[in-house]
């Protein structure tokens, strides 16, 4: 499939606006800390939501809202998780009801969404403000507000859009995203809204989310914690033109590989903006019995805080991936593992047949000083691969997280 990079984030599509303002959720006046998305159709509608127990108020909304398969608008706040609190869930209906009645549109098909201090109650003041003025603020240049607004730890804005080919027609994906802390998805992102003019049917639209989330942000570890308010949402406004897509085949392919560009890029954004990371590490793992199994590998590896600590110090120690893959729970042949660290400064292989190498101490500390490095691993399983992201484990991880609250 033929996918090209433009520009737009999650305007890009037709059919979308998108505005951020601070309105006061935040202490920082210059944090903007509310974001909305706005469709001018009826768009079909999907999500995937966190498999923590302990889930946000604004999941229960959102699930509720877009059991349908519809919705024209997200409306996102940072600053503030709405979790674990008593009066939640009424204050996540209320953002749902403001926004409806500040776009003229049915609350049931609001996407809502928070970000934020966990365990805080909502003040409701400054949202109302705030999503009585973003209508205001809607336009087709407003996604980079909108990705500014759903920031917490985060240092970079992570949007993207891409275009591909249905039908003969341009058909357009955009996506807005933020995470950098508390980052062990077993669905999503902790935040990722996405956009689209492809015309599908609501059920083939979750199926194709779905299958992708399991091979992008499924694949991703900071730091082992899977938060409280992960979610992935998209919209399809259908106006792209294309005949509706409502079964696999070609249109179905085309659909996942857009939102597989976008899932992708978004993993390793977030994975290299982890809190406190200096370094993005991508696993690549080969030689697996099947493709389960390799995932359960590679992430395994992305996710010990001792191989994150070895890569922020540019300790080349094939020993920590070992011990990583050892305790995954997967059955192999330890004896049939080898182990490369690579960068743009070279590649210099530590292990083969599960021991370890003399190799060029000067060589591999140059290779693991680069800010992307690729821990390559060799199992002799059988053929299936996957790809996991992470990042280093640093001081500064540390320190953020100590004093996150205060």
């Amino acid at each position: 499939m033929k996918i090209k990079r433009i520009d737009g984030g999650v305007c890009a599509p037709k059919g979308f606006t998108a505005a951020g303002m601070h309105c006061g959720v935040r202490k920082n006046h210059a944090k903007k800390d509310i974001a909305m998305i706005f469709c001018e159709v009826s768009c079909s509608a999907a999500a995937v939501y966190t498999k923590n127990k302990v889930f946000g108020a604004p999941i229960t909304v959102t699930r509720k809202n877009i059991a349908d398969g519809r919705a024209r608008a997200v409306i996102c706040n940072s600053g503030n998780a709405n979790t674990a609190n008593l009066d939640g869930v009424e204050k996540a209906q209320m953002m749902s009801d403001l926004t409806a009645k500040a776009l003229g549109i049915a609350s049931s098909d609001v996407i809502v969404a928070s970000t934020g201090v966990i365990g805080q109650s909502l003040d409701m003041e400054p949202i109302a403000y705030g999503i009585k003025e973003l209508p205001k603020l809607l336009s087709r240049e407003g996604g980079n507000d909108a990705a500014q607004a759903i920031m917490t730890t985060d240092t970079k804005v992570k949007e993207i859009a891409v275009e591909t080919e249905i039908d003969g027609k341009p058909v357009r994906f955009g996506a807005i995203s933020k995470g950098s802390g508390m980052i062990h998805p077993n669905m999503a992102t902790m935040l990722s809204f996405i956009t689209t003019d492809v015309n599908i049917a609501p059920e083939t639209l979750h199926k194709a989310l779905s299958e992708v989330v399991e091979d992008t942000y499924n694949m991703i570890s900071v730091d082992g914690d899977t938060s409280t308010n992960d979610m992935v949402s998209v919209m399809a406004s259908g106006l792209a033109g294309n005949a509706e897509i409502s079964s696999d085949g070609e249109g179905y392919e085309a659909v996942k590989a857009a939102l597989f560009e976008i899932g992708k890029y978004m993993s390793m954004m977030i994975a290299g903006d982890g809190e406190g990371a200096t370094k993005l590490l991508t696993c690549e793992l080969s030689g697996a019995k099947d493709i389960a199994s390799a995932k359960v590998l590679s992430k395994s590896v992305i996710s010990s805080s001792l191989v994150k600590a070895a890569m922020f110090g540019a300790d080349a120690n094939c020993g920590r991936v070992l011990c990583a893959l050892g305790y995954s729970g997967e059955d192999f042949d330890p004896a049939g593992v080898a182990v490369w660290f690579e960068s743009k400064a070279g590649s210099v292989k530590v292990c083969e047949q599960g021991c370890g190498l003399k190799f060029d101490e000067e060589l591999a500390k140059k290779v693991l000083l680069e800010s992307e490095i690729v821990i390559k691993v060799e199992m002799s399983e059988g053929s299936a691969r996957a790809t996991a992201w992470g990042c280093d484990l640093t001081y500064d991880y540390v320190k953020i997280n100590g004093d996150y609250r205060t």
